[in-house]
């Protein structure tokens, strides 16, 4: 039996393509090692959204290399796509394979221990041809809706590694959906590039949200980072629906209206101000989190005074903090104001000092409220671990609970370990 390792670096989206693939050499009866142990094959799946995110892919790369000279190692996700040709030349690597033939990458492996040309190129172009996946690195099931992206934002790289929009049928997500559950998944997740942009011919995103919460089962169903474009009434009343989770990742980015535009996103502080009050007046204790972007050129401090305000008013229990990173090929590279990196470091603390600060004081307001928590960990001392329907992490200490089981509980305090965390007691009957 041959032996497989993966890493993952990134967002939900290479998670879900991970998942799949893991899950496809699981059933071709390869066994799945942790990426530190020797194997035959190591896969990694990066990311280049930033220079940083480029030198976590690089070392990857190297570690594997490092660990076995004779394994074979597959480089793919959206670095392979933004330095093919480098990645290429180099001789550790046996296969680069781009964004659009990562879901052949089992034939890939498959053709190569045949003795056969495994060429890449050779391969169809499909980015929605996976597997349903049954074996993952994951308690919930992350499900692929959506690729690529047509915003062009002036700071982002995405629409080039990843692709003009394209949104997978509608009878394949339901039939993804229906078959994970049956595999005993109790979270769904829908993610994608620009998940908010879904569109199988009449039927857009809001419409499909409402017909995957007619579909049976007892599962919990979340959405996962969306842009804030602008939604009707009829989005905002479906979290009303026990089944879809109250929490959204609503990417800001910029609190100053001049920010925004020189980034071309496609909304405004004003009305991703107004979306947000009124989730909170519909749900009280919505879990709001976001991205921010500091240092953004030509970001006056008068700019980041407005992100600081709107990060604190909306209170996000959670602030994905960004430096700003000029990327190649991006109408932002070529603007004038790039501010220096200790500007740029300086503002990212206040943010992520504004981030923790925010958590303590949703979680606190989140005491005494009843969640059903889903368990993703039982320790060896009897410590179960997991997320509420928030998305908020809970802890119980409680003898002969099952994981991947629903658990209704009672929040009862803040546990202060290495992550914030709620303290809880399970609900009797």
């Amino acid at each position: 039996m041959k032996k497989i390792a993966f890493k993952t670096l990134g967002c939900r989206l290479n998670q879900y393509e991970t998942d799949a693939l893991a899950s496809r050499f699981h059933k071709g009866s390869y066994q799945l090692v942790d990426f530190s142990d020797e194997a035959d094959i190591y896969v990694v799946n990066t990311c280049t959204v930033t220079n940083q995110s480029d030198q976590k892919s690089r070392q990857t790369i190297n570690a594997a290399r490092k660990i076995s000279n004779d394994a074979i190692v597959v480089v793919t996700g959206c670095m392979a796509n933004n330095y093919k040709q480098s990645l290429l030349e180099n001789t550790g690597i046996t296969y680069v394979v781009d964004n659009e033939r990562k879901s052949s990458i089992f034939s890939i492996v498959e053709s190569h221990y045949r003795g056969e040309v495994a060429d890449p190129e050779g391969f169809d172009k499909d980015l929605f041809s996976y597997d349903p996946a049954q074996k993952t690195f994951h308690t919930r099931s992350m499900i692929k809706i959506q690729d690529g992206c047509d915003n062009f934002c002036t700071f982002c790289i995405i629409p080039k590694v990843r692709g003009r929009a394209a949104s997978r049928p509608a009878q394949e997500i339901y039939d993804n959906i229906r078959e994970v559950v049956d595999f005993g998944f109790k979270e769904v997740v829908l993610t994608g590039v620009n998940i908010g942009r879904y569109q199988d011919g009449a039927l857009n995103f809001e419409q499909l949200v409402a017909n995957i919460l007619e579909l049976p089962g007892d599962f919990r169903l979340r959405i996962s980072s969306i842009e804030p474009d602008g939604f009707s009434d009829r989005f905002f009343d479906m979290f009303a629906n026990p089944k879809l989770s109250p929490h959204l990742h609503l990417c800001l980015q910029s609190g100053s209206e001049d920010i925004l535009l020189k980034m071309r996103r496609m909304y405004t502080a004003k009305q991703f101000m107004s979306m947000a009050e009124k989730l909170r007046t519909m749900y009280p204790g919505f879990n709001l989190t976001t991205d921010i972007i500091v240092g953004f050129p030509g970001e006056t401090e008068e700019d980041f005074g407005k992100t600081i305000t709107m990060a604190k008013e909306l209170a996000f229990s959670h602030i994905h903090t960004f430096k700003y990173s000029v990327r190649s090929g991006t109408r932002a590279e070529r603007m004038a104001d790039q501010l220096p990196e200790k500007v740029k470091n300086q503002r990212s603390e206040l943010i992520r000092a504004i981030s923790d600060e925010n958590k303590r004081a949703y979680l606190n307001k989140m005491i005494g409220r009843q969640q059903r928590l889903l368990v993703e960990r039982v320790g060896a001392d009897h410590v179960v671990r997991g997320y509420g329907e928030h998305y908020i992490p809970i802890r119980i200490k409680e003898k002969g609970i099952e994981k991947n089981s629903f658990v209704p509980v009672t929040l009862t305090g803040i546990h202060e370990g290495k992550e914030l965390s709620l303290e809880a007691v399970v609900n009797r009957v």
